[in-house]
Parts: C-alpha cells; sequence; structure tokens
C-alpha cells in the first residue's frame, strides 16, 4: 500500500540540468521508449535543481496549417496571424454550436454552453476556455446570464470593476487575483505571485500570514477589515481552481482560428481535419456526419481522383450554385489512405504513377501499371469495396471477384517488364490478347453493397442503410436523430427512432447492476441507447444478427452537462416492421428463367402481410401478362433487393 501502480511519462515534460542529469536525480528508461526519464515527478525535479519546461504539441496547429494550403490552392492567401477577431462568421458558427473540430470547444455540453452564452468577442472564449473545467463550471451559469442582463453584475468592491469588468464581477483568472491583490492591499508582482501560489495549493501556515498582510493593507488603504477578510476568503475560493489566463488566451487564439476556418472555409478545414485523424474511424464516421449536416458532399475515393489524404475537389456539377457561398462547387473527396488494411505507401506508389503517367483507364491498366510487390489482392479487394474502382468497373461484385485475375496481370506484367522482352504481336495487341475474360457473378443487393464498404471504410459513405426503409420510416412516423437533438419540447416524452448498428458494449454500474450501450446511425446523426437488465437478453440478440433496428426511447436531460440522453424503452427489427407495413412488389420480368431464383427469395419472406404482382413480356409479341402470386410475403427492402439483383428482372416496385 502507498506505491505507485505504475510508471508513466509526463506527456510534454522536459527537464534541463547545468551538468549530466544521473548526478542530480535518479533516471529510467521507459521500456517503450529509448529517452531517459526522471524517477522523481515533477514537484520534486525542481528541488533537485532541475529546470522545468512542458512542450505542448498541438495537432490542431497542423489542421489549420494544412487548411491554409488547401484554400491557397484557391489562391486565397490567409495569414492567420493577421486575422480579424471579430469575424461575424466565427462567433454565429460558435454561438449556434456548431463547433465540432474546433480546438477546445467541441465537446458536447461545451457546444450546449457556447448557445446559452451566444460569444460575440474574444474575450468570452478566453472566459469559457478557462470556466469549463470542473470547480469553475458552476460559475457558468452566472456569467451567462449577466452578460445577457438577466443577472445584475455585481462587485466584491467598487475597486474591483476595472479589474472584473471583462468578466462580470465574476472572478476567473489566477492574473486577477494578482491584481486583486495589488489594488486593495498594495502587494507587488513578485508578492501577489506568492499569494497566488499559496491559495492555489492551500498551505494553511502560508494562507494564514497572507490573510493578516492582505487585511492590513486594505485597511491602510481605508477598507473595512471584516470587509477585507471577506473578500480574502472569496478570492481564496475563486483561486484555488483559477486559471492562468495567458493559457487560457493562447488556447482561445487556436479556438478562433479553427473557427474562422470553419466558418469561412468549411470544406478545406474538414479535408484538413478529417486527413489529421485518417486512422480513428470514429472520428472519420463522425466528421461524415458534421459534413453531412454542413450540406459539403463527401465524394467517394476513386483510383483516378483521391490522394493518399483527404483533399477539396472542383466540381462544377456540386450542388452549391450560390458563388459567395464558401461550399460554391467544391467537395471533400475520401482518402485512399483512409481505407482500412491498404497501406500508405502502396497508395503513394498508385498516386505517383497517376501523376506521372495520366489517369487508368480500366481494371486492366491498373494492373499492368502497378506494382505487385505493393499491392496485393486484398488491397485490390478493399479498395472495389470502398467504391475506388468504380469509375473503371462501375459492377463492384465483378471488381471484387476479379481481385485475382487483376493481380495475375500485375506479376506477369511485372515480369515481362524485368524480362525486358517484346512480345510477338506487341503494343496494342499483345495487350487485347494478353487481357483475360473478368467473371459474370450476380451483382451485390444495395445492402450487400453497403456491407462491404463499411467492412472497407469503417462507416458507410455512398448512402445508408436505412434509405431503402424511407417510405417505412415515414409511414411508421419514426423520429430523426437530428430531430431528437435539436428539438428541446421532445424532453421527456418517449418516440421511435431506427438506425443500422454501429457498436455495442455491455458494463457495470456503480451499484452492481448490468447496462448495454448501444451505439446507432440513421441518415441525419449517430446516437447512443442504454439499457438495463429487463431488455439485455432482446437487446444482445437483436445486435447480433446486426440488421437495422426501430427502437422506442425515453429522451432525457443529463444532469451533469445538460445534454440529451436516450433510454432504451423497446427495440425490434427493422426488417420486421418493414415487413408489417408494406403492401406489396410489383416486379418486372424480362426473361422466364428469373421464375426460379425469384421463387427462392419469396419463399425465404412467407407469412407477412404483403402482396406480390408480376409482370412479363408475351413470348413474340408486344404484349405483357399480369398476375399476383397467391399468398402472401413480409416485403421488405432486403427482398426487394434480392430480387432486383437477379438476372432477368427489370424492375421491382414497393406498391
Amino acid at each position: 500500500e502507498g506505491f505507485y501502480a505504475h510508471s508513466s511519462t509526463h506527456a510534454a515534460g522536459v527537464v534541463i540540468g547545468d551538468r549530466p542529469l544521473e548526478e542530480l536525480v535518479a533516471l529510467y528508461r521507459d521500456p517503450k521508449s529509448d529517452m531517459p526519464v526522471t524517477q522523481f515527478n515533477m514537484k520534486w525535479v525542481e528541488q533537485c535543481g532541475l529546470v522545468k519546461f512542458d512542450f505542448l504539441g498541438l495537432k490542431t496547429l497542423t489542421v489549420l496549417d494544412r487548411a491554409v494550403k488547401y484554400v491557397r490552392l484557391r489562391d486565397i492567401h490567409i495569414d492567420l496571424a493577421a486575422v480579424p477577431l471579430d469575424d461575424a462568421p466565427s462567433y454565429e458558427l460558435l454561438a449556434a454550436g456548431d463547433s465540432a473540430g474546433v480546438f477546445q470547444l467541441e465537446s458536447t455540453g461545451m457546444r450546449s454552453v457556447l448557445k446559452g452564452l451566444r460569444p460575440d468577442t474574444f474575450e468570452d472564449i478566453i472566459a469559457i476556455v478557462a470556466l469549463y473545467r470542473p470547480g469553475p463550471m458552476d460559475n457558468i451559469p452566472t456569467y451567462v446570464d449577466r452578460k445577457h442582463g438577466r443577472l445584475q453584475v455585481e462587485y466584491p468592491h467598487p475597486i474591483l470593476e476595472s479589474i472584473l469588468g471583462e468578466t462580470y464581477g465574476v472572478i476567473i483568472y489566477q492574473e486577477q487575483v494578482m491584481q486583486i491583490a495589488q489594488v486593495m492591499s498594495g502587494y507587488s508582482l513578485g508578492e501577489a505571485d506568492i499569494l497566488r501560489r499559496a491559495m492555489g495549493k492551500k498551505i494553511k501556515e502560508e494562507m494564514d500570514k497572507q490573510r493578516g498582510r492582505f487585511c492590513d493593507g486594505a485597511v491602510e488603504r481605508g477598507i473595512d477589515a471584516e470587509k477585507a477578510s471577506y473578500i480574502f476568503d472569496l478570492v481564496t475560493k475563486f483561486a484555488s481552481y483559477g486559471f492562468n489566463k495567458s493559457h487560457a488566451a493562447a488556447y482561445a487564439l487556436v479556438a478562433y482560428h479553427t473557427a474562422f476556418m470553419k466558418a469561412n472555409y468549411p470544406v478545406e478545414f474538414m479535408a484538413a481535419i478529417m486527413t489529421l485523424d485518417m486512422g480513428n474511424t470514429d472520428k472519420l464516421a463522425a466528421f461524415k456526419m458534421e459534413l453531412q449536416r454542413m450540406e459539403v458532399p463527401l465524394l467517394l475515393p476513386d483510383i483516378n481522383h483521391s490522394d493518399v489524404p483527404f483533399t477539396v475537389e472542383n466540381a462544377p456539377e456540386l450542388y452549391c450554385e450560390d458563388e459567395d457561398d464558401p461550399r460554391h462547387n467544391l467537395g471533400v473527396r475520401y482518402a485512399l489512405g483512409a481505407i482500412k488494411g491498404v497501406g500508405e505507401k502502396a497508395m503513394e506508389a498508385i498516386v505517383a504513377e497517376r501523376t506521372t503517367n495520366g489517369k487508368f483507364k480500366d481494371v486492366f491498366d491498373f494492373a499492368e501499371r502497378s506494382d505487385p510487390k505493393l499491392v496485393n489482392k486484398r488491397q485490390i479487394e478493399r479498395l472495389v469495396a470502398a467504391g475506388a474502382f468504380d469509375s473503371l468497373l462501375p459492377d463492384r461484385a465483378q471488381a471484387f471477384a476479379s481481385a485475382e485475375i487483376i493481380q495475375r496481370v500485375a506479376q506477369m506484367e511485372a515480369k515481362e517488364r524485368e524480362s525486358d522482352q517484346v512480345s510477338l504481336f506487341g503494343g496494342e495487341m499483345a495487350a487485347v490478347v494478353d487481357r483475360p475474360v473478368l467473371p459474370l457473378v450476380k451483382k451485390w443487393t444495395d445492402t450487400e453493397q453497403l456491407d462491404e464498404e463499411r467492412k472497407a471504410v469503417g462507416f458507410y459513405i455512398s448512402a445508408h442503410p436505412l434509405d431503402s426503409y424511407e417510405t417505412v420510416l415515414e409511414r411508421e412516423r419514426i423520429i430523426p436523430a437530428r430531430e431528437v437533438y435539436a428539438d428541446g419540447g421532445l424532453v421527456g416524452q418517449t418516440v421511435r427512432m431506427a438506425g443500422a448498428i454501429l457498436g455495442y458494449r455491455e458494463g457495470m454500474t456503480k451499484r452492481g447492476n448490468k447496462f448495454g450501450r448501444l451505439t446507432l446511425s440513421d441518415r441525419t446523426d449517430a446516437f447512443e441507447l442504454m439499457a438495463f437488465e429487463d431488455d439485455l437478453e432482446r437487446m444482445r440478440s437483436l445486435v447480433e444478427e446486426g440488421a437495422p433496428l426501430v427502437v422506442s426511447v425515453q429522451i432525457r436531460k443529463r444532469d451533469e452537462d445538460d445534454s440529451i440522453g436516450l433510454s432504451c424503452r423497446g427495440m425490434e427489427s427493422l426488417e420486421q416492421v418493414a415487413s408489417q407495413s408494406s403492401k406489396g412488389l410489383f416486379i418486372e420480368v424480362e426473361q422466364a428463367n428469373a421464375f426460379a431464383s425469384i421463387k427462392a427469395a419469396l419463399d425465404r419472406k412467407t407469412g407477412g402481410k404483403g402482396r406480390v404482382t408480376m409482370r412479363l413480356p408475351v413470348a413474340e409479341s408486344k404484349r405483357f401478362a399480369e398476375f399476383r402470386l397467391p399468398g402472401r410475403y413480409k416485403v421488405t427492402p432486403e427482398l426487394k433487393q434480392a430480387i432486383a439483383a437477379e438476372m432477368g428482372v427489370l424492375t421491382v416496385e414497393e406498391i
């Protein structure tokens, strides 16, 4: 007891000494690092004669640098150091709580605070950065209410108005504590710093000594001793968790710059921030939702257009027609390097080949120009599943089945290059003779294609599994997630939502009760549900099936940060709901040989409420025969997609 459970290294702490460190302190070598570290913690190394620095590296600075470079490609030059601190779109973005990706201001709780605060000055951002932490958070409602005139601004003493005016009478910063000591009690700057440190560390002996000094100084300046003692206690309370303003201001400046870029150059900013989180699927999925909310297109990865990182693409066909809109004709092109398991080195080689010798004409051209030592069958399958080969071969099922052939052609071409031999036929003819026939396979259904896409990328890009249920969702009055989070009037109600399963985990509450945490996504946002023991068995079985769900949820407000929380009150498969909701299918058949596969698909879905009507051409005439099948079926989007994918089926419509 009393021993440390493990050793850890400070993320940014660096020490220097006037002689070799082993002459001053005991050192330790972390097995995961080649850098020696001190065995003493940061509190004791200073007493051993070392000077301590914190060198903080911020990924956000790289995001900003990359975003500025993307903007420069449009011949717009931005100097962030010269950006005015009163940019209206930046404050509008923060006041709306649209701060996803904004440094220090992106948490759910912080967004809620921003909506209430409605910052309109840089000082507001500094204050909220300093206040949003355990302890000072209690003062946020006072700061907000005083800013908007709902509470009268009060000062502990009129003499302090010049110090506390900018924070509406709320003591927020350590610098304010020092200024109060100077103005009220005649402290020098050095003495004020000693007071600040004593208050922060709650050293009783030093505090008693400082109280006397503070009150005596105040009395000398004509302030009542009792009032001075009260102010000392008040200052002590705030100083114990006061934040350094210069630190908060530096953070606030980075926060403001990210807000500025997001508000004025949203496409470039999102491409930059997604590039810096290329390996984090959860964050990329959240950023994809944010792009959707911002109405910025996320373009599929493309072997002929994508780069290794995320890029900004200028495409006149993109929807935004307003030339003054910062999103005008711009979209974010998905990164090849963000596709799972393809490897950045291999993608760099593909991009370099395309840049040097032009776009790939088809899958064989790609095979002949790729390096089989860098690009293997598995990588080709991942690229196909993500949609990167759509421009070369639109049928993903066929392209996926052709991965081995593409790899074999690449190997043969590489051997021929190495042997330096010339084909008997030569040139174009050689290419035609050598190219094998690609396999004919059944097309993937929309569901299968999306599932493969999710495996390759980590989430859905081209569409969402709920897209095919649009009619059902409207008919069943399912509430979208974005509406649930935006409409405060729904708090306390129980509503129905639907979503595709993104993740599920179980845990134990402090009282020892089991709970399940289920993450779902619909077409508008991701959302998280909590379920407890009574619903866990049902939740587990449905999660195992992996199909989209319809859930009844009670909407509540969390106590800790006022954000929306969702509790599960029941769930069922969306397929099941759809099968009870749909009226029927209309199938137009082109060839009679499709009947056997249609019958097989329908036989798996008997026992529902839906009717099936079929239409087929009468042989050697311009007439059609139309008939209704006996029996009823569970008509679902899955059944519709399965029949539509069969050879010989022309169209399938839900009726």
